[in-house]
């Protein structure tokens, strides 16, 4: 098979690492990818005209395409390729609003019984301000549409969510995906990430894993698209596994199909642990980053007859997958300044002393080469990755990898994995 990885992050470099493990893979390219995927596929760069990109897919026999980020997704990169016969990975334009209108999502959920904080959403400042000086406390204004996990403001003071109000609907900090906020109850209790590979119809849970959103140690700073990720999650029990499936990820692929908007790709669920049962933060509808980096890492099967299975609606044929009993942790190296201002072009070194760490992988996020140097070229850079027999030496193994690469102004969380490093104490 030739396949073909869309996107530049480490999700995608963890997605052509696990798919060049496939003995029914020929060959995978990348478009536009960066470092550490050009070490495993044939970069390509394509414009983001969706029709050429099913041009080039067509002419150079691409058996199948797996769709990373939801920017694509949301803006129908999956219709024009299956329009032309093509097999793509992922969901379609209307089943991508799950993801792509936060408002929509919430209504889906309002219908169908799922847990979530109570919420209402606005367009007009003066109109969502007033409704957060009535309720008078603590939120989360959230820009509606896609904001590269960066739209979400805590607000737990009425200036605090006013300001967060301005910053989304006023100044447009978020360009389009702020013409419209969802102020919802704040939520609290311990964040899961439960990860599901849907066919529109059947589901495969992933086993379960847990992002750190803040930028700084002690979850303070602001909010990123992940600074680490471990796998398992202790705070995801069996009792909490079974309790999400049904109440949360069949209602939710039934709510898609009973408006006939059938999911299939990868449902995203964001949980809260509260303490009266888990409440769904958000739902995304492609794989998670860095939480990719832990899961595929522990997956043992083949991942290539799995995304087939779910474009072909035969995902329940496929209920022998096996997991590595290891632990993973991943941690994210930034650029500094990450998630504000940051530079770019900054010498990655070290990289080859991690190649002898065992059970050591580093996926590249934001890296490009510069004649003989890789050097940084975005906010989240490389995520090291580390399996072992327990969480807390992956997590002990993953930092040893951190500690051999150097970059100027690198920064990174020193707390990965802490609350599950916590209950294994108490």
């Amino acid at each position: 098979m030739n396949i073909l990885v869309i996107g530049q992050g480490g999700r995608e470099h963890t997605l052509a690492w696990k798919l060049a493990q496939s003995p029914l893979v020929q060959k995978i390219y990348c478009t536009p990818g960066n470092a550490g995927i050009a070490q495993i596929a044939e970069q390509i760069q394509i414009d983001d005209n969706f029709i050429a990109l099913a041009n080039w897919a067509e002419s150079n026999n691409i058996d199948l395409t797996v769709v990373g980020p939801e920017n694509p997704l949301a803006a129908g990169i999956v219709d024009v390729l299956s329009e032309r016969g093509l097999k793509a990975f992922g969901p379609n334009k209307q089943a991508a609003r799950l993801e792509g209108s936060k408002d929509f999502a919430k209504q889906l959920m309002l219908k169908n019984d799922i847990p979530t904080a109570t919420y209402k959403t606005f367009e007009d400042a003066d109109e969502a301000i007033a409704y957060i000086e009535d309720i008078k406390s603590p939120v989360f204004v959230k820009a509606d549409g896609l904001a590269a996990g960066k739209g979400v403001i805590p607000g737990r003071t009425i200036v605090d969510a006013t300001q967060a109000v301005k910053t989304i609907l006023v100044e447009k900090a978020f360009g389009d995906a702020g013409n419209s906020v969802v102020i919802e109850e704040e939520l609290i209790g311990e964040e899961a990430s439960f990860t599901v590979l849907v066919d529109g119809q059947n589901c495969l849970p992933f086993v379960s894993s847990q992002d750190h959103k803040m930028s700084h140690d002690g979850d303070t700073g602001k909010n990123t698209g992940g600074m680490g990720a471990y796998s398992p999650a202790p705070v995801m029990t069996p009792e909490l596994h079974n309790y999400v499936m049904d109440r949360v990820v069949y209602p939710t692929i039934n709510g898609m199909a009973s408006i006939g908007c059938p999911f299939k790709g990868v449902l995203y669920v964001g949980l809260m642990i509260t303490d009266t049962g888990p409440k769904v933060l958000e739902f995304n509808c492609r794989f998670g980053d860095p939480e990719t980096q832990v899961l595929l890492p522990r997956l043992k099967s083949d991942l290539v007859p799995l995304l087939l299975a779910c474009i072909d609606g035969t995902l329940d044929q496929h209920t022998d997958v096996q997991w590595h009993t290891e632990a993973a942790a991943c941690v994210v190296m930034a650029s500094g300044g990450y998630p504000n201002t940051y530079q770019t072009g900054k010498v990655i070194t070290g990289l080859a002393k991690t190649d002898s760490d065992d059970g050591v992988t580093v996926f590249h996020a934001g890296t490009k080469q510069q004649g003989e140097n890789i050097v940084t070229a975005g906010g989240r850079v490389l995520g090291v990755t580390a399996l072992s027999e327990h969480l807390k030496l992956a997590i002990e193994k993953a930092y040893h990898g951190v500690s051999a690469i150097h970059f100027e102004d690198a920064h990174w969380r020193k707390d990965i994995g802490h609350r599950a490093l916590s209950r294994t104490k108490s």
